[in-house]
C-alpha cells in the first residue's frame, strides 16, 4: 500500500498518468462515430446503441475483474450494502451517463462534443460546494465556471456568430452527461473509501453495461458486421474504459482532487485534434479555437491551487 502511494503521488507520475487517461478519453469521441460507422447504426437508432456501448462496457468491466483477482484482490467477497453501493454507481456513472452520452455523440461533431464533454469539470466544482466542506466555490472558482461556460456557448455559434445552433440531442444530451458523470465521480469516490478501486470500477462498467445491453435490446436493438476492424475497435473502445477509468481512479485515491482534475483540460484538446485527424473534421475555425481555449482557462482555474503564504 505504501508503495502504491509513493508511486502514485510522484508529481512526473501522476502527470504521465492523468496525461494518458485524458487522451484516452479524449479519443473516445471519434472512436465512437467510427464505430457506428463500421457497425452500420443509423444515426435514429438508439437502441442499437445501447447495445454498441453495452458490449463495450461488459467488456471492460470483465477486464478489470479479471485484473484484480489474478493481483490477489477479492472481487466476490461482497457484502450486500456494498453490492447495492456498486449496482447504483454502475447505474450513475455507466447506464444513465453513457445512455445520454452515445446519442449525444452520434448528434454532434467530435470537435464540438469534446468541448460540450469538458462541462463535467464545472459541474464537479459546484456539487462540490454543497458536499464537502473544504472544497467550497471561491471568486476564483466562480470566475473559472463562468469562462469555461463561455466557451461552450461560443461552439455552439455558426462560424460567423451571428445563429446559434443547438441541438438537445446532440450538444443537450453530451450536457446532461457531464453532469451525471460528475455525480457518478463524487459517489464512486465515497465508495473507493472502503473498496478496491479496481473492482468498484469493473462492477461498476460490467453492471452499468448489463443494464445498457438489456436496454437495448429489449428495445429491438442489435449489432452486427462484425469484422476485424470493427471488432479492434470495440476492443479498444472496451479498453480505453477499463484503463482510463482505473487509473484516474487511483490517482484521485492517493492524491488531492485539484491537482489530478486540473488535466481534465487535456480532454477536450485531445478530442478536438483527434476528431479532426481521424474523421475529417475542422478544428481551426475561430469559434473553435476560441471556445477550446476559454473551456481549458476556465477548468484551470477552477483547479488551480491558491498559493499558500
Amino acid at each position: 500500500m505504501l508503495k502504491n502511494k509513493n508511486i502514485f503521488t510522484n508529481k512526473k507520475i501522476v502527470a504521465i498518468i492523468a496525461t494518458f487517461c485524458c487522451f484516452l478519453w479524449g479519443s473516445a469521441f471519434p472512436a465512437i462515430k467510427n464505430g457506428y460507422i463500421m457497425f452500420n447504426i443509423s444515426a435514429s437508432d438508439i437502441p442499437s446503441k445501447l447495445v454498441f456501448a453495452g458490449y463495450r462496457f461488459i467488456i471492460a468491466g470483465l477486464v478489470l475483474l479479471v485484473m484484480a483477482k489474478i493481483c490477489g484482490k477479492k472481487i466476490f467477497n461482497i457484502s450486500k450494502k456494498n453490492a447495492l453501493d456498486l449496482s447504483c454507481l454502475g447505474v450513475i456513472q455507466t447506464t444513465l451517463q453513457y445512455i445520454f452520452f452515445y446519442i449525444g455523440v452520434s448528434n454532434t461533431t467530435g470537435v464540438k462534443g469534446s468541448i460540450m464533454n469538458s462541462t463535467v469539470t464545472f459541474f464537479s466544482v459546484i456539487l462540490a460546494h454543497y458536499i464537502y466542506v473544504n472544497d467550497k466555490l471561491n471568486m476564483q472558482k466562480i470566475l473559472g465556471c463562468i469562462i469555461g461556460f463561455i466557451g461552450v456557448m461560443i461552439v455552439n455559434f455558426s462560424t460567423d456568430l451571428l445563429n446559434f445552433s443547438f441541438s438537445f440531442k446532440g450538444e443537450g444530451f453530451l450536457i446532461i452527461a457531464a453532469f451525471i458523470s460528475s455525480v457518478g465521480a463524487i459517489y464512486g469516490k465515497k465508495i473507493t473509501k472502503h473498496m478496491d478501486v479496481m473492482v468498484v470500477t469493473g462492477y461498476s462498467l460490467f453492471v452499468g453495461g448489463i443494464m445498457l445491453l438489456l436496454l437495448g435490446m429489449l428495445s429491438g436493438g442489435s449489432v452486427y458486421h462484425f469484422t476485424m476492424n470493427s471488432s479492434l475497435l470495440l476492443m479498444y473502445l472496451a479498453l480505453l474504459s477499463s484503463a482510463a477509468f482505473s487509473l484516474w481512479n487511483l490517482l484521485l485515491k492517493y492524491n488531492k482532487v485539484g491537482p489530478v482534475s486540473i488535466f481534465n483540460f487535456l480532454i477536450p484538446i485531445f478530442g478536438a485534434m483527434l476528431s479532426a485527424i481521424f474523421l475529417n473534421e475542422n478544428i481551426f475555425e475561430y469559434k473553435n479555437i476560441v471556445a477550446l481555449v476559454l473551456v481549458c482557462i476556465g477548468i484551470w482555474m477552477v483547479n488551480k491551487e491558491k498559493a499558500t503564504k
